[in-house]
């Protein structure tokens, strides 16, 4: 019960602000109209109900103890003069016997006062066109109808009351609507900032308004904002140094080895080579290092086809020897940072064809688990894959496992794909592949 009241609850800062508002105003008028109707308007209605039976009741007892024409007729005016009753003697007819069609709360009473001073078989109508009520009363000599104006047996308080109820009503739930709109515009606001800046992208400041907590979580997330941005101009300006410094003696070094080589031996020059490619592994690991710290938070993200994105990266690694098949649907446009996300895309397909003969990518529109739409990519190899338990510590940095220690690379690729996926707003998963070997999943907001 508990479980289904959640859900049944909105899930909104807005809907339930909102609840909490309007619902004891409901339930405080309900009580109030329960009250009123169980005290004022019954009493009421009993009353004027006994008024009108009472009427009824001295016409039926001056018809029976003056009968006549002459005195019908002084009665039949005088009912209407004075007590606004319209009354009918039709002679020798009788009740029908089917039920009396009484549905309301107000005929109801009006019978149970019938019943108590009429004390003779009736009938009571309600044509719903006219503001009238028929009660025919059966006399030993015929049926008398009588017409009775609505107003003498409703009271107007009912209506007003009623009117007062729901106008009131409505009109604080505007102003309740109205209020939260504008006390959660800037939690929306605060919540879509600090997404868009999740994910890289250049935030202005938020202007703090609405209510005091809200103009103070606004205060720290532009402070917060701030320290981040300078943190990372900091680091930007301390990496490229970094990678100057280390770039130079790398230079003189691979420039002593080219001028050295060809001075040395057929043995020695082996070993120059060996060298040679350390320090070209060398320069590449200070590329992936900085290329993983830096991030590509730069870059701006713009809608872009997936699909051509995915098209180049397979191209440019089939010029590299590797044999990749493209399946993915055209026309794939979402907003995207294109270098960052060719440089994660890369990394996938060479950690691939590192490890296996064949190299699938696809990339096809799905929804994601939470609502909305995503487009999932897919990079599917038919190598030996790596185990369960070893597939989240594959994305640490540097991590190079089991046989995939000696096949080169830095292992830094899984850990620069999935900062590059995290920063889109997605997610990147390894899973085991249908083709035989491993799979890494990419599920990105659409």
């Amino acid at each position: 019960m508990r479980a289904r009241l959640k859900r049944l609850l909105p899930r909104t800062l807005f809907g339930r602000s909102v609840l909490i508002i309007v619902t004891p105003l409901i339930v405080l008028q309900a009580v109030a109209l329960q009250i009123f109707y169980g005290t004022h308007w019954e009493v009421v209605s009993r009353r004027l109900a006994a008024a009108v039976a009472g009427d009824i009741a001295m016409i039926v007892e001056m018809l029976a103890r003056h009968p006549g024409e002459e005195t019908l007729a002084w009665v039949t005016r005088e009912a209407f003069a004075r007590l606004e009753l319209v009354i009918r003697l039709e002679p020798g007819a009788v009740l029908p016997e089917e039920p009396d069609p009484r549905t309301g709360p107000a005929e109801a009473e009006l019978a149970a006062a019938l019943a108590e001073r009429v004390r003779l078989p009736f009938r009571i109508a309600w044509p719903r066109t006219e503001r009238a009520v028929e009660i025919a009363v059966q006399l030993p000599d015929g049926l008398l109808h009588v017409e009775a104006p609505a107003k003498r047996l409703f009271t107007g308080t009912v209506t007003v009351f009623v009117i007062w109820l729901i106008g009131s009503a409505l009109i604080l739930f505007a102003v309740a609507v109205l209020f939260m709109n504008n006390q959660v515009k800037p939690i929306r606001r605060l919540a879509a900032a600090a997404e868009a800046f999740g994910k890289g992208q250049d935030v202005a400041p938020i202007k703090p308004e609405g209510a005091e907590e809200v103009r103070l979580a606004a205060a720290s997330f532009n402070r917060m904002r701030e320290r981040i941005a300078r943190f990372l101009a900091q680091r930007t300006e301390m990496l490229a140094g970094v990678s100057h410094d280390l770039r130079t003696p790398i230079t003189r070094m691979r420039l002593g080895l080219a001028m050295l080589t060809p001075r040395l031996g057929e043995e020695d020059r082996a070993e120059a080579a060996a060298l040679e490619r350390d320090l070209a592994e060398m320069e590449a690991m200070i590329e992936a290092y900085l290329a993983f710290a830096r991030g590509e938070g730069a870059e701006q993200a713009q809608p872009a086809d997936l699909a051509e994105l995915i098209e180049e990266v397979a191209r440019k690694a089939r010029r590299n020897g590797a044999v990749v098949t493209v399946e993915a649907e055209p026309s794939l446009v979402v907003p995207l940072r294109v270098d960052a996300m060719r440089r994660c895309l890369t990394n996938l397909v060479d950690n691939a064809r590192r490890h296996a003969a064949h190299v699938w990518l696809g990339a096809a529109r799905s929804v994601r688990p939470s609502g909305g739409a995503a487009v999932q990519i897919t990079v599917d190899d038919d190598g030996p894959g790596i185990p369960p338990e070893q597939r989240e510590h594959a994305f640490r940095p540097f991590v190079r496992l089991g046989a995939t220690a000696g096949a080169g690379g830095t292992g830094l690729g899984l850990s620069i794909a999935r900062d590059i996926v995290r920063a889109h707003g997605g997610e990147i998963a390894l899973e085991e592949s249908p083709r035989g070997g491993l799979r890494a999943r990419i599920s990105l907001p659409a």
